[in-house]
């Protein structure tokens, strides 16, 4: 299921159809956990056979994503750091230009609790639900020593970013923000090509900061999911990719319907109902 045949004109035409076909990936995810439950006879060994090909083309899904956003921020990181593609919902939760990788280890402490919860009859009976709900203390001691990780790692990535953002008022940006001033007020406004060049000379050396940093924030990223799948079992990484899907895409969903919303209210006044979930 190739993105397109042809190279998207740009980052955000690439996202709509990644988004398109996540939700695609979805309904075989959901398909393949379906399955499973009606397959109750069927081994261990059938059941990575069955599953294992389709979580690959989910994972080599995402790196398709990171590998064409690595591309387009070399053009322009600072569009893959507050996208025009994702609503003012998801850009709220967003960390540098993405979800925040230790968010992967609550979705999955989230999804477990709710898949335990639902079965907890049948776990008290001694029966396996060989979903999120059945991890094994092997696997959450796993679970656990990657969350560690990652959370360090985060703080690196965050404490990077912080650096970089303070060095917009060091001596060179003051020093290059006063003397542009003092020449527009002189020319009425107007800067010459030398002052433009050296604009951009100061602000690339922060692009190229900004470029590694998103980088290595979408590197975290991919390897905290890869790390995760690991742990799990087949059946459990289906139903992992199903919640992660199904969390991008609603919060996606939720969020563009509210901007179209509170962008009708903007225009029409206080005409337009808002339902109070959107307010």
């Amino acid at each position: 299921m190739p993105i397109s045949t042809s190279e998207p004109d740009s980052f955000h035409n690439f996202f709509e159809l990644w988004v398109s076909e996540q939700n695609q990936y979805l309904q075989e995810l959901i398909s393949a956990s379906q399955h499973h439950k009606q397959s109750s006879n069927i081994s261990s060994e059938d059941d990575s056979v069955i599953l294992t090909p389709l979580i690959g083309r989910v994972i080599n899904h995402y790196e398709q994503y990171y590998g064409a956003k690595s591309k387009w921020a070399k053009q322009d990181v600072f569009a893959m750091l507050s996208p025009s593609w994702r609503s003012s919902l998801e850009d709220a939760f967003m960390w540098i230009g993405g979800w925040r990788p230790s968010m992967a280890f609550h979705l999955l402490y989230s999804k477990s609790g709710l898949q335990l919860e639902d079965k907890f009859t049948e776990l008290v009976r001694g029966f396996s639900s060989g979903d999120l709900g059945d991890l094994s203390s092997s696997q959450l001691n796993q679970v656990d020593a990657f969350q560690r990780r990652t959370i360090k790692e985060e703080k690196e990535i965050t404490e990077k970013m912080a650096e970089l953002q303070e060095t917009v008022a060091d001596s060179s940006m003051v020093e290059l923000s006063h003397v542009v001033s003092e020449l527009m007020r002189e020319r009425g406004g107007s800067v010459s090509g030398v002052e433009e060049e050296r604009v951009e000379s100061t602000l690339g050396t922060k692009e190229e900061g900004l470029e590694e940093i998103l980088q290595n924030a979408d590197d975290l990223r991919l390897r905290t999911l890869k790390a995760i799948l690991e742990v799990l079992t087949p059946i459990q990484a289906v139903h992992f990719l199903i919640a992660a899907a199904e969390l991008h895409l609603r919060l996606h969903d939720w969020g563009k319907k509210r901007d179209d919303v509170l962008g009708l209210v903007a225009l029409a006044g206080d005409t337009i109902f808002v339902p109070q979930f959107l307010a």
